[in-house]
């Protein structure tokens, strides 16, 4: 093994006495108390309103509140009625045989005025069952009310060390599995095995047969080379590359959901060998607890256990040294998977305590199998902040359409979209985009309501471009910038009001971002996420007006779909003057004229079918992130992540013109692109490549034997008939003409000859958008 080990070891948190909880904007969430407990429930957004029920003959006794509130009993079901989404309170209701007709004691928390931040502190007196609302219904897509999330805070007596989650399910089996000790066990077809890691940065050694072969006689078991090899991953995950494979190349189990995203399939189970190598002979070790494990079966004893090592933190550096740290997991975090045959299995808590592996200390893993029929979606962990709860990648309002029409969906800031779908594929969907509409799905951008009278100083104190020159039913596009100048972000800008603005972007972090902002200026204005209250299509291409201009109707006092000019929105209705509320702006992604429909989730497949039986006679055609890739490299569009970063600025982005240089109010990072401005050191151009070999994000840019930029996206432009990129580069070999090679292998043995030039490629004046 060529491990890179700690000098020292990292000294490791004792485990925590408290556990953290989100009611979800619009929800209600039942939690138990033990006398004791202490209760934090924070309104971190501001503004949502709270209401605490104390369920049957518990009473509002069982519970000591640091400030005075007033108690009232209404019906259970009255108060369920104030939220949108309310299944786990009614679930919890029926299994503790809590009639909801029933009066309950109910004390307001927050009344919907509160500052972000605004908390409220309680004590358990006794054993108690509660419910925690946070009222809400529908937004309007021209409203800013969106229902946000409480978070609770539960600090208990004693502490939670080791202690699981609560189970997804009723588990046929639940068992613990003490640090440094395997156990073996079988699992049915179809059924679900959750490997837990109970106290956060624990590896758990997995190893599974096909029990039908154990029984012939045969051992095929889980085979990592192999399960590389077809998935073309390093590690399967939830999605379309999800299976881990045998030496027969077939499928044994399936990823359903992942908390972490970051495990190994290079390394052994740690061995006796590794230990006696390092001067610890007689060390316990995953593979000979496996070899005890797995004797009854029938399973011959390896010194070395080729395994599907969850929560095991390695990589390969440049040098092509494997090295490893410690595991990414939290507290109760785990791995789903689905058995897809009779297994035979087997789980370890690894023993290693002298490398960061474990975080040098070993502690319990715990394990649950469920029945097949629980059905469990598909997802991963996308968390806003790293010390955020997890959130499963969800699907949108539009899902069940696109659904039906692609298998292909891959997961985007936390959303299941589409890749491309079966009846087309990304060329002729470009092709439809480029020459006739298409339709997508974007819902997986971040939405945020800026409200209050502050809100416009906020906003220009916080984006790039001068926000007092936008008017009311207008959009703009701009940068998010930290002090030293570095993007946050990009995104666009609706202005919906005096004191109401709307930012639409990609980065979570936004949110907290601009309310700290207001925070620190003492600004009276409130950051609220609408992402999951607004949900939106584009329609691109050169027939997306005549689809759209007679089914989107707006009263006299807004203008016409076919009035509305260039990053201009309009709020109406799709339909007739009772049809579904909607939002739409003129704007894209595309490079060519299109719009975006902003609606709320529940109305998203009126609005798709509307859109699609309008489009069919002009030959609408779904649209995936594939063919999406395509249309916005050509027209010069960036990218997170790929064209910009948190050390690029607007001008090494290529989007220096939403920098405006006569904007004199103070903004974030003002001082440092205004010298960044004045003294730029890369730049982003246009390349077009003389191959047709594949180039991609990352390659190297030389000029001789130097390497003077990187390519940051490139495609195969159809319509272009040649390759094409973005590339940053330096100043000095910026211009246009200049003569260039995109090196490959090491950057020297393989070079394509490019130029530069201007971008955007497609239709650099941008008529087509503007038409």
């Amino acid at each position: 093994m060529n491990l890179h080990l700690a000098a020292e070891p990292a000294a490791r948190p004792a485990p925590s006495r408290a556990r953290r909880l989100v009611v979800r904007g619009g929800s209600a969430l039942p939690i138990r108390l033990s006398p004791g407990d202490r209760v934090t429930i924070t309104d971190p957004e501001g503004l949502q309103p709270a209401h605490l029920a104390v369920l049957a003959a518990d009473g509002p006794g069982t519970v000591a509140l640091d400030a005075p509130v007033t108690w009232d009993r209404r019906p259970l079901a009255t108060l369920l009625a104030e939220a949108a989404e309310t299944a786990t309170a009614r679930a919890f209701c029926a299994t503790e045989r809590i009639d909801p007709a029933a009066d309950v004691a109910v004390a307001t928390l927050f009344d919907g005025t509160g500052a972000a931040g605004g908390a409220v502190h309680f004590t358990a007196t006794a054993d108690a069952r509660l419910i925690v609302l946070a009222p809400g219904l529908a937004m309007a897509p021209e409203a800013q009310t969106p229902p946000t999330d409480l978070h609770i805070e539960i600090e208990t007596v004693a502490p939670l060390g080791g202690e699981a989650p609560p189970p997804l399910a009723t588990p046929k089996l639940d068992v613990r599995i003490p640090a440094a000790t395997a156990t073996a066990y079988r699992v049915a077809a179809g059924d679900y095995i959750q490997i837990i890691d109970v106290d956060g940065k624990q590896c758990s050694d997995f190893l599974a047969f096909d029990a039908a072969a154990l029984a012939a006689g045969e051992e095929y078991g889980l085979d990592p080379t192999t399960t590389r090899t077809l998935v073309g991953t390093a590690t399967p995950g939830p999605g379309l590359h999800a299976k881990y494979f045998d030496a027969r190349m077939r499928p044994l189990v399936e990823v359903v959901q992942d908390t972490v995203g970051r495990h190994d399939t290079f390394m052994l189970a740690c061995t006796a060998k590794y230990y006696e190598d390092l001067g610890y002979p007689g060390h316990a070790n995953c593979s000979d607890n496996f070899n005890k494990a797995l004797e009854p079966f029938g399973i011959a004893a390896r010194k070395g256990w080729p395994a599907i090592n969850f929560f095991y933190n390695t990589a390969v550096d440049a040098h092509g040294a494997i090295v490893s740290d410690e595991p990414w997991s939290r507290p109760g975090d785990y791995v789903l998977v689905r058995a897809l045959t009779d297994l035979v299995c087997a789980s370890s808590s690894c023993a290693d305590d002298i490398d960061p592996a474990n975080a040098w200390e070993p502690t319990d893993i715990h394990l649950r199998v469920y029945d097949k029929s629980c059905n469990f979606p598909k997802g991963i962990a996308h968390r806003m902040t790293p010390d955020a709860e997890p959130r499963m990648t969800r699907e949108s309002g539009f899902h069940p359409r696109t659904a039906a029409l692609s298998r292909s969906f891959v997961e985007m800031n936390g959303f299941w979209l589409p890749h491309c779908f079966a009846t087309s594929d990304p060329i002729s969907e470009y092709w439809a985009c480029r020459e006739r509409a298409a339709i997508m799905d974007l819902s997986a951008l971040r939405k945020f309501e800026v409200i209050g009278p502050d809100a416009e100083a906020l906003m220009q104190r916080a984006i790039t471009r001068d926000v007092r020159k936008i008017a009311v039913g207008q959009v703009t596009y701009t940068a998010l910038c930290y002090d030293h100048g570095g993007m946050l972000d990009d995104g666009t800008v609706f202005r919906l009001g005096p004191n109401n603005f709307r930012l639409v972007c990609g980065n979570d972090y936004c949110g907290p971002w601009l309310r700290d902002l207001a925070a620190k200026h003492g600004l009276k204005a409130w950051v609220k996420s609408s992402t999951d209250q607004l949900h939106n299509i584009a329609v691109q291409g050169p027939k997306s007006r005549e689809i759209l201009k007679d089914i989107v109707r707006t009263p006299a006092s807004q203008p016409t779909l076919a009035e509305l000019k260039w990053f201009r929105f309009l709020v109406g209705r799709i339909g007739d003057g009772d049809g579904v509320p909607v939002v739409v702006s003129r704007t894209g992604y595309t490079g060519e004229i299109g719009y975006e429909i902003f609606c709320h989730p529940d109305h998203a497949l009126v609005v798709w079918d509307s859109v699609w039986a309008a489009g069919e006679p002009h030959g609408l055609t779904p649209f995936g992130l594939g063919a999406l890739d395509m249309v916005r490299i050509e027209s010069g569009l960036v990218f997170a992540g790929f064209d910009f970063c948190d050390q690029t600025d607007p001008f090494e982005a290529g989007i220096g013109f939403t920098v405006p240089a006569d904007k004199t109010d103070d903004y974030v990072g003002r001082d440092a692109l205004a010298r960044r401005r004045t003294n730029p050191h890369r730049k982003l151009v246009g390349l077009e490549i003389e191959t047709n070999e594949a180039v991609g994000h990352g390659d190297p840019v030389f000029v001789g034997r130097p390497q003077v930029g990187q390519v940051t996206s490139a495609v195969r432009s159809p319509i272009l008939k040649k390759t094409i990129a973005l590339a940053r580069v330096d100043v000095t070999s910026s211009e246009i003409g200049t003569a260039v090679e995109v090196g490959r292998l090491d950057g020297h043995q393989k070079r394509f000859a490019a130029t530069i030039v201007r971008f955007p490629h497609f239709d650099p004046e941008k008529t087509r958008v503007r038409g």
